[in-house]
This record gives C-alpha cells, sequence and structure tokens, in this order.
C-alpha cells in the first residue's frame, strides 16, 4: 500500500510539475504581444521531430519541457524591445539576444527536468558556427538545443509576428532548405520536412487558425 501511495504521490508531483511549466510558458508568452502559445507549438513540433528519432517517452517529455521554457530569459526583456514593430537597433539586438543567456541562469538551479538550461541556452546557436551566444558549430550543439532551434524558427516564420505577417507554406519550406547545414541541422531539416509532407504537422490547420487569430 506504501509503495501505491507513493507512486501516486509522485504522480501528483509531475502533475503539479508539468501545470508550474505550462504557467510559466504562458506567463512569458504573454509578455510578447505577437507569440501566443509559441512556447506550446514549439514543444509540440519538438516531440514530432523526437519522436522520429526514436527518442524514448522519457526523453520526449522531458525535451516537451525544455522546449516549453526555452523563451524563458524574455521574462527580463523590456516589453519596448519585445513588441517593437520596426527593425532592432544594434544595442536593442543586444539586450535582445540576452535572452538566452538569462534563460540558463533562471534555469541552472531548476532540477525537475535533466540538463533544462540547455534549450534555453542554445536554441540560437547555428549549425555553421555562425549562431549566439557561443558560437558553437554542429554537433558541438546539444542535440535537443538545435531540435528547438528549427522547431523555434518554424513557429516564428509560420505565425504572425509583430514585424510581419506569417510566411506563406511555400516560402517557409524554401527557407528551411535554404538554411540546411548552415542554420540549420540538415538531418533534422529532412524531418521537418517530412513532418510537413505526410500531414504530422497540420500546415492547413495553423494557417486556419492563424487567420482566426488576426
Amino acid at each position: 500500500r506504501n509503495v501505491k501511495s507513493a507512486s501516486g504521490e509522485w504522480k501528483k508531483q509531475i502533475e503539479m510539475g508539468n501545470e508550474t511549466i505550462l504557467s510559466i510558458a504562458r506567463t512569458v508568452d504573454a509578455k510578447d504581444s505577437n507569440t501566443s502559445e509559441h512556447s506550446f507549438r514549439v514543444s509540440e513540433y519538438s516531440v514530432a521531430i523526437a519522436k522520429r528519432l526514436n527518442y524514448s517517452d522519457k526523453k520526449c517529455e522531458n525535451l516537451r519541457q525544455m522546449a516549453l521554457l526555452h523563451d524563458i530569459g524574455k521574462i527580463g526583456i523590456p516589453d519596448a524591445i519585445l513588441n517593437k514593430p520596426g527593425k532592432l537597433t544594434d544595442e536593442e539586438y543586444e539586450i535582445m539576444k540576452s535572452h538566452v543567456i538569462r534563460g540558463g541562469e533562471i534555469l541552472k538551479d531548476f532540477t525537475i527536468i535533466d540538463n533544462v538550461s540547455v534549450g534555453a541556452l542554445y536554441h540560437h546557436e547555428k549549425y555553421d558556427g555562425t549562431g549566439y551566444c557561443h558560437g558553437l558549430k554542429g554537433e558541438e550543439i546539444p542535440l535537443d538545443a538545435r531540435i528547438i532551434g528549427i522547431a523555434d524558427a518554424f513557429d516564428a516564420m509560420t505565425a504572425n509576428r509583430v514585424y510581419r505577417k506569417q510566411l506563406d507554406i511555400d516560402v517557409v519550406i524554401a527557407e528551411l532548405k535554404r538554411c540546411s547545414g548552415t542554420q540549420f541541422d540538415p538531418k533534422l531539416v529532412e524531418i521537418m520536412l517530412s513532418l510537413i509532407d505526410d500531414g504530422t504537422i497540420n500546415v492547413e490547420c495553423l494557417y486556419e487558425q492563424s487567420k482566426e487569430g488576426r
């Protein structure tokens, strides 16, 4: 009986942890007037990619939570920069880029999720080493961060943003192909394209929702 009640208690803790993480993700997304549900969608795309890479259920769940918190550092970015409709100045861009370091700091002692700070710290690294803030290249970038990076970019392109309307899906697909090997891991580009192609990512639904949200 004790084992059963301990198991129930553990399940309860996991559920509470999930609710807390979702609440944090929603708080972050609410700061940026044009990224409603962004973190949630990035987590969904990340897990879809991970399943194609044969991640275990436990690893998928860990990645989902990591992706939900990837932008947590934006809590420390001024609203005027996050919601600026025009191009950011160099100084503003530097402040915006700091969200990855801030996110890593916030999450470094967060023990519920394995290596949780990886998603926040490295999702803007690029496969060719030209990303920020550490200039990591190729396999040096943790795989979880490479997955979150392409999921994040896909959502940025397919959602309406404060500085531009969503891009047509043909443009998005062309951009994914163009950036294969430079911004993105080529293997992950192939997986992302196959998820679009076979309807795992329901593009039609995605664009309908976006129109309704305008």
